[in-house]
């Protein structure tokens, strides 16, 4: 009762400020996207719009809904243009309602706190929203939350682990957590009984990126996650095999820089660092945690040819963005833009989750098919679905924007990679309690930086 009175009171202050108040900003989501594309009409519209308190924008004019559902998206803490999973989920969410005529509206917390986001879904809740949609792992705790409060809300976090819901419940308990999930019985510490929870076989698009890397001729590798959680963890190790492999393929020894940043954003100490990896000889890392990545960049600037391997959605247009310095969120000139350009071959390749395949996926079945019996109270591991289409995959690289190579790394032979994963012909390992076993690279555990 005592949620649900703040909720109200909530909604009621945020259509006051919204009067007087507009504008968006911008911020970097965390966490990990990307997907295959997909869109529709409707009537619905949308718009960008941010207030005081718990921020709202992006509503609908849908007239007739599927049913009595409302379709809320929460961003983590960035905005919907942050070229990840924030604007990756909302474009899903905007798409698959006005598509199907129901009733849409994103919510962005004011910080990036629990707190916040446990507001911003009251909030949505209070404005009469029964399914919410939470991409990335910072929602754990307010899956933990809010959850239990609502009982006839539909809840969908996208890539929150087991791991992720723990931290807090466990905290809540008075405990102190194991980061290790498996210590615990998830069902004594977390109510899931409307709850949704998709998360991906990282590993999977992380061998991808690590043969294409090797496979297009980068023989002096690297790899910058940021926290050692088991997400990056699987994407790490998994680029160790996929770079081993192709090393095996081509019968060549290649040598790859393994660290850690220890947190999950890129600061002068962690670019000094990158700066020694790169003028060592290293050609390519790949970035894997939230804002990491800029260090790298700021780094490879500085070295002729080198080169970055994005994560989570496809990143070649956010790298070359943040490398340009160009401030998108004014009008862009032809100069701008010819600069932002100049800087996209910068990424060799993404290492993608399928947030947004994800996302129309899980709202079809739910709302058109009324399959919620089918989601409530898991958490599914979402990988290759097929062997002949990688975009129609949970995980794996982005098809426009990788630089194949004929007669090196192809199209066509990414898509028998895709392939030799899915029938079994090849595997990999998803184990995170050992580094993986490798005979073709020489691999440089290099612990964290910070």
């Amino acid at each position: 009762m005592k949620k649900r009175l703040l909720a109200v009171l909530l909604a009621a202050a945020t259509v006051l400020s919204l009067v007087a108040c507009g504008g968006g900003g911008g911020g970097a989501s965390s966490g990990g996207g990307g997907g295959a594309a997909s869109s529709g009409g409707g009537a619905a519209s949308s718009g960008a719009s941010s207030g005081g308190g718990a921020a709202s924008s992006g509503g609908s004019s849908a007239s007739t809904p599927a049913g009595d559902y409302k379709v809320a998206m929460v961003t983590d803490y960035g905005d919907i243009t942050d070229q990840s999973f924030n604007q990756t989920t909302y474009e899903a969410v905007k798409d698959f309602a006005e598509a199907n005529n129901i009733p849409y509206k994103y919510y962005k917390p004011t910080n990036d706190a629990t707190s916040a986001r446990v507001q911003s879904v009251e909030l949505a809740v209070a404005e009469g929203y029964n399914i919410i949609v939470m991409p990335g792992y910072a929602f754990g705790g307010t899956v933990v939350e809010v959850a239990p409060q609502y009982p006839d809300v539909k809840f969908i976090a996208l890539d929150v682990a087991a791991g992720d819901l723990l931290e807090t419940a466990v905290a809540n308990k008075g405990e102190t957590y194991s980061y290790n999930p498996d210590d615990y019985n998830l069902a004594d510490y977390v109510d899931l009984s409307n709850v949704y929870c998709a998360v991906y076989q990282e590993e999977l698009c992380g061998y991808m990126a690590g043969y294409a890397a090797v496979k297009l001729g980068y023989t002096k590798l690297g790899f910058l996650g940021g926290m050692a959680v088991p997400a990056v963890m699987r994407y790490g190790y998994g680029y160790v095999q996929g770079v081993d492999a192709a090393s095996k393929e081509l019968g060549i020894t290649t040598e790859l820089k393994y660290v850690y940043a220890n947190q999950f954003s890129g600061d002068p100490d962690i670019k000094a660092y990158m700066d020694t990896i790169y003028s060592g000889g290293t050609e390519i890392v790949f970035a894997s945690g939230g804002g990491v990545y800029t260090s790298a960049v700021d780094a490879a600037k500085e070295v002729d040819g080198a080169k970055i391997i994005g994560v989570d959605v496809d990143q070649q247009n956010t790298i070359a963005i943040y490398a340009s310095g160009v401030d998108t969120s004014k009008e862009l000139s032809a100069d701008d833009q010819a600069l932002i350009d100049s800087y996209k071959s910068l990424t060799v390749t993404s290492a993608m989750k399928g947030l947004r395949a994800t996302t129309m996926d899980t709202l079809e079945d739910v709302i058109l098919n009324g399959n919620w019996d089918k989601y409530v109270g898991k958490i599914d591991t979402l990988g290759l679905v097929s062997g002949d289409d990688p975009e129609a995959n949970y995980v794996g690289l982005p098809m426009a924007s990788t630089q194949f190579e004929d007669g090196k790394f192809s199209q066509d032979d990414y898509k028998a990679l895709v392939k030799s994963i899915f029938d079994g012909t090849v595997t990999v390992s998803n184990d995170i309690s050992v580094e993986p076993t490798v005979t073709n690279v020489n691999v440089s555990y290099l612990g964290n930086i910070k």
